[in-house]
């Protein structure tokens, strides 16, 4: 008799059923703020809520606000990681960030001076910033071209550069990005800051629909040919370790799956050998994850025993 993962469960529900966890969910996004700092960002509805989980057979389910297209925000950062792992190896790339979780915000320039201007993990600013100036390319549109064209095309996704969202993230000028990167230039992490911070912008602005966020999620869940399985290790690790910054550990003992938030409200669940949960809810907590999202992958994880910790 075969057993059915829990994941291939999950898309057999019925829409009722999903919209159920939904509506909860949205309850709990209530207690959520839409990220005002970006202009273009705090337009976005607070009551919008979507998610696409997909398996690596083939099969997927859908429900809420799904033609929804946003701006990927930090969810991309695992795949500028797994970008230059590929090209690059680990060894180089770990040469320049390291691995430990943050203790601080993602943003946090204090921390970074306290490590020597060392980032902590590739999952925050600092060491995001470090790795989009190694992004292959003579310059960050260039960069951001040929990262995006790897990434759909490996994934089957449609992410486009959201030149709205880019326009409003240069409009606010962040000097706490700017003064991170000018201290990764002091430090020896960067080589060219104007690039570096131009690069990471653009490639925060990726943009799709959850549909999208779940087939490149997919990357990260399954054996393929075109990832390399160590690189998949890395990235996923890192997730779970990091990748809801310092609330990163409490969700990994709630949840205990690998996920990556962004301020504008995306947050990528991998499911490992099974698939990919992609969800977007634009109202944030303090520590800059949506509160929603989080609020159904875990009970999704809880229903379904979906932790990667589960025996």
């Amino acid at each position: 008799m075969s057993v059915v993962s829990p994941l291939k469960r999950l898309v057999k529900l019925t829409d009722i059923k999903l919209l159920t966890c939904i509506q909860q969910a949205k309850i709990q996004a209530s207690q959520g703020q839409v990220v005002e700092r970006i202009p273009q960002l705090a337009v976005a509805n607070s009551n919008w809520f979507a998610v696409h989980i997909c398996c690596v057979s083939g099969e997927s389910i859908s429900a809420g606000d799904t033609v929804c297209i946003f701006p990927l925000m930090s969810a991309i950062k695992p795949f500028s990681l797994l970008y230059l792992l590929e090209c690059l190896g680990s060894e180089t790339v770990f040469s320049w960030v390291g691995v430990e979780p943050s203790l601080d915000a993602f943003n946090s320039i204090e921390q970074l001076v306290a490590d020597g201007g060392h980032p902590r993990n590739p999952m925050i600013n600092s060491g995001a910033i470090t790795l989009a100036d190694k992004l292959p390319g003579n310059n960050a549109s260039d960069r951001t071209q040929k990262f995006c064209q790897w990434l759909n095309q490996i994934a089957g996704c449609q992410l486009k550069l959201d030149e709205i969202t880019l326009a409003s993230v240069r409009s606010t000028g962040s000097q706490t990005n700017q003064d991170i990167t000018c201290y990764l230039a002091e430090a020896g992490y960067v080589n060219n800051p104007a690039i570096a911070l131009d690069t990471y912008e653009q490639i925060c602005c990726l943009s799709g629909t959850v549909i999208d966020l779940a087939n490149i999620g997919k990357l990260l869940a399954c054996a393929s040919e075109l990832i390399s399985p160590q690189h998949r290790q890395i990235v996923n690790a890192l997730m779970l370790t990091c990748g809801l910054y310092e609330a990163s550990f409490q969700y990994a003992v709630k949840i205990g799956l690998p996920m990556k938030s962004g301020i504008s409200g995306t947050l990528l669940a991998v499911v490992p050998s099974e698939g990919a949960i992609a969800c977007y809810s634009p109202p944030l907590d303090s520590a800059g994850n949506p509160v929603g999202a989080i609020a159904l992958v875990q009970a999704l994880s809880q229903h379904l025993q979906l932790s990667i910790f589960t025996v």
